[in-house]
């Protein structure tokens, strides 16, 4: 999975001091006017007067910034959305087409032309007009022009990223006759907000080689020449599981059904120049299908920005692009698969990319392996839009739930606090948590339990491990599946009676919520690098000049998404039409044999564990060989702990799929 963070921005930090206080004297005005209202998710909240690094205003520089659209009838948007997306509801299934979600609900003509009169009255410049879901007017002008447009003061802040930057000291107004046109606000602050890849995905350049030996399936080869651990000796890790194994485990390949006539879209940012045949030649090695002509298609923008490492790091998007389109098509071998590549890895781009499938309807399903921590995301209301639209016209939304537990700083030192991940949080999106998942030597389930793994190095002397039982955490934690309560949203329709009470209203800052919270994540599927996924991409190789395919094994939650994507295509296909938002019907099938139910000691009490070697430079093969010990189905500690019990848990939902596939069948 990978991180949002805020693009930068150039802005001038000058402070002539008369400047300054015509600034907050604007500020302090508009602020106080009756005639104008706050507009929600434009003040960050890391902006405060502690974090101040001056006491001066900024007044020079220019703001690039989106003012983005509400539309009409948000309210009767969300309800259309949940009666289409409810079985049993008499509107199941009576989707809309994106002209009519437009008509029904996108901003007006009076609308936008009222947001434009406003900004070019405070001598802001249009420089683009969208008027379609997730629509915005964008305007350039200078921090003063934009001071007395939003009706703030700016200062400069310790922001998210560490540095200096610019920021509204408070939130941004709009006068009352426009701001019920006006979601949110973006380009007001210059804290980065890019995503960047997590040390689950091996880079792309180079390849990540696996150390020998592995194992083809759970338990092929046993480490005896290792120290035992938890009373007897463990298994190597595998290899990486193929299509094919996992379609076994999940009982895909025993429904006959393949995605057949469903399309599946994927979003990450940028495009892999060898994605396609990489693709194929995955394909070909593991055994099923390459794809056929037309039934892989991009759809990419004009041109790509802040491609540089610096910034985005264009190439460090090819391995998640790469994975997300394999894992799809390795689940649904027959559904057509689109990616969409966004223009940078900005949260603007990448809600650019989400509102370009629902106002094209380019797929029913969509997965994406990236995210932010809930309280460094930005243009929530945006995204909220777009996957209520998306519901309405029948498109369901997948995201990867984390690879950091409950994002405790233990877990992330990106995180201040212990919180989930946004959009995964989004009660309009399928959040997929991740597992350790054994698979035997027919391909067949053995048993499943939630991705935390714990490292336990070989000791100096190879007779014994360092820490066993399980060592400190976090100094020897890799990683685990993200899940938790969300602070900021209520608990959905579909999780009541399936989600705890007790769960449901315990805050992750140790109060107790007075309603139920909306909790993550919704279902799960397998994570684990320990029991990761085999991929295939073109690569450097290990004399440092050649490009060549190669082989690897991945996981983190990117690995959880498109499979359960793949999967929902196949489910799609059985039940003959658009499934559309899944979570009503997921927890409708809560504790049936549609689901897995995973817990943290499938085998009964103990450890499970598996014994990994690593080269010392992977991207070279070279040694010697590190081993760990690989302790498995440990999800957190102590107020960040997520424990898989029986029944719905935040650490893997309501399960993974069992016979999901096969309870869409029509009867």
């Amino acid at each position: 999975m990978r991180r949002v963070r805020k693009r930068l921005r150039a802005a001038g930090i000058a402070a002539a001091t008369t400047l300054a206080i015509g600034a907050l004297s604007t500020a302090a005005s508009a602020q106080s006017s009756p005639a104008r209202m706050s507009i929600p998710g434009t003040h960050p909240a890391w902006a405060v007067p502690s974090a101040r690094v001056s006491q001066q205003a900024v007044t020079a520089g220019t703001v690039t910034a989106r003012v983005y659209l509400a539309g009409q009838n948000q309210a009767g948007l969300a309800g259309y959305a949940t009666a289409v997306s409810t079985p049993g509801n008499a509107l199941y299934g009576h989707y809309l087409t994106p002209s009519q979600v437009k008509a029904e609900f996108g901003p007006t003509a009076g609308q936008v032309s009222a947001v434009q009169s406003w900004l070019t009255g405070a001598d802001l410049t249009v420089t683009k007009v969208d008027d379609a879901i997730g629509g915005y007017v964008e305007v350039q002008g200078s921090v003063q022009d934009a001071a007395r447009a939003f009706g703030v003061s700016f200062g400069t802040f310790k922001g998210p990223d560490k540095k200096a930057d610019r920021a509204p000291a408070q939130a941004a107004t709009a006068p009352a006759s426009v701001a019920s046109a006006v979601l949110t606000v973006s380009g007001l602050d210059t804290a980065t907000h890019d995503v960047k890849p997590v040390d689950t995905l091996p880079p792309p350049d180079p390849n990540y080689w696996i150390a020998p030996p592995c194992s083809t399936y759970y338990a092929q080869k046993i480490a005896v020449s290792d120290p035992s651990a938890y009373g007897k000796k463990q298994p190597y890790t595998n290899c990486g599981y193929t299509p094919r194994q996992i379609r076994g485990a999940y009982n895909v390949s025993r429904s006959g059904m393949t995605g057949k006539g469903q399309t599946v879209a994927i979003v990450d940012a940028y495009a892999s120049p060898t994605m396609a045949s990489d693709a194929n030649e995955y394909a070909r090695v593991t055994g099923d299908k390459p794809f056929r002509p037309g039934q892989y298609t991009q759809d990419l923008p004009s041109t790509f920005t802040q491609t540089a490492p610096d910034e985005c790091d264009a190439a460090g998007w090819y391995g998640e692009e790469t994975l997300d389109v394999e894992s799809v098509h390795g689940e649904a071998p027959d559904a057509n698969v689109t990616y969409v590549g966004a223009a940078s890895c900005d949260d603007e781009d990448l809600a650019d990319a989400l509102a370009l499938i629902v106002d094209n309807h380019l797929a029913s399903i969509v997965t994406d392996s990236w995210g932010d921590l809930a309280d460094q995301a930005t243009l929530i209301p945006v995204y909220e839009e777009i996957f209520q639209a998306g519901a309405a016209e029948g498109i369901g939304f997948f995201f990867s739930s984390g690879d950091n537990g409950y994002e405790s700083p233990d877990e992330d030192p990106g995180s201040d606090t212990i919180q989930v991940d946004y959009p995964a949080s989004s009660p309009w999106v399928t959040a997929v948590g991740g597992t350790s998942l054994a698979i035997g030597k027919f391909s067949n389930y053995e048993w499943e339990t939630s991705w935390g793994t714990l490292l336990d190095p070989l000791a100096a002397n190879g007779k014994s491990w360092q820490f066993t039982p399980p060592g400190e955490y976090p100094d020897y934690y890799d990683g685990s599946s993200g899940g938790g309560v969300s602070s900021a949203f209520s608990q959905p329709f579909y999780q009541a009676g399936v989600v705890p009470n007790s769960l449901a209203t315990s805050l992750p800052n140790g109060m107790t919520s007075a309603t139920p919270m909306r909790v993550v994540p919704d279902v799960s599927a397998l994570a684990d690098p320990s029991t990761g996924f085999l991929v295939g991409q073109t690569t450097l190789q290990p004399d440092g000049t050649t490009y060549a395919f190669s082989l690897s094994r991945i996981g983190g939650t990117s690995v959880a998404s498109p499979t359960f994507a793949g999967i929902e295509a196949d489910a799609q296909q059985a039940a003959g039409h658009p499934l559309g938002f899944a979570n009503p019907a997921i927890y409708q099938r809560y504790g049936t044999p549609a689901f897995h139910d995973v817990t943290d000691h499938p085998l009964g009490p103990g450890y499970l564990a598996e014994v990994r070697n690593n080269y010392t430079d992977p991207s070279t093969k070279t040694g010697p060989l590190i081993t760990y010990l690989r302790t498995l189905g440990i999800d957190g500690e102590g107020a960040a702990a997520l424990p898989a019990v029986k029944g719905y848990d935040d650490a893997t939902g309501v399960g993974s799929p069992e016979y999901y596939v096969q309870s869409f069948f029509r009867r």
